[in-house]
């Protein structure tokens, strides 16, 4: 049996390796969250230039400089990029902060929310039907596997469109949030530091979702 489990470790492990090791990655712009927990390195999409170029102009402002993960979910995600966030007080209520002003949604079919991934809070659809994402709040995802025939109740239930074969391999292997996809603009992913985003989203929250243990961080440019 435990040869099995350690089989199955290292085929995920390659399965990881095999989705961050690509061309298609390695060619944008690499930024780096240095967190009070570990360092995450992640690259941003070259085909969503918007959302790019607007964390890279934030970044050089040294807006990320000292916030926290304000809202962090086991087994979903973490979430940061209230500005409100930087000394906030223990038990304050974070995740309305931002710069004024928002950025239209850059959905692309082949960016979805595996693992990993990195994409752009935004309001509800009942305020903001464009779902045009916020100015500056971003969150990472820390998801789950999801078994494959729970992918194919999403397409018949029309939560998703058709999985293709690279979102089966990657949801029941790596897992991500696949409910999410269409919704939130994906325009980055994870490269190194996976177990620092496992190590955060595992940590105690309050009952806002809030870190009881604050996590901050700054975003670096990677030159």
């Amino acid at each position: 049996m435990k040869r099995i489990i350690l089989l199955n470790v290292l085929l995920i492990s390659i399965s990881v390796l095999a989705y961050t090791q690509n061309s298609k990655i390695s060619s944008g712009q690499h930024i780096v969250i240095q967190t009070s927990l570990g360092d995450i390195e992640i690259v941003l999409y070259d085909d969503t230039p918007l959302h790019r170029d607007n964390m890279i102009k934030l970044i050089k402002q040294g807006f990320y400089d000292g916030q926290l993960f304000h809202r962090v979910i086991d087994d979903f995600m973490i979430q940061g990029g209230d500005p409100n966030s930087v000394n906030a007080p223990k038990g304050m209520q974070l995740g309305n902060g931002g710069p004024g002003y928002k950025i239209p949604a850059e959905f692309r079919d082949n960016h979805f929310h595996k693992k990993g991934a990195l994409a752009a809070a935004r309001e509800g659809d009942n305020v903001n039907p464009k779902k045009a994402s916020s100015g500056s709040q971003f969150y990472i995802v820390k998801g789950r596997v999801i078994k494959q025939e729970e992918l194919l109740a999403y397409q018949s239930r029309g939560i998703h469109k058709p999985f293709t074969p690279e979102q089966i391999e990657v949801y029941t292997s790596i897992g991500g949030a696949p409910h999410l996809d269409g919704s939130y603009t994906v325009f980055g992913e994870v490269i190194k530091g996976l177990n620092v985003v496992d190590k955060i989203s595992a940590l105690p929250k309050d009952n806002y979702n809030r870190p009881i243990q604050d996590v901050t961080y700054t975003i670096i440019l990677k030159e």
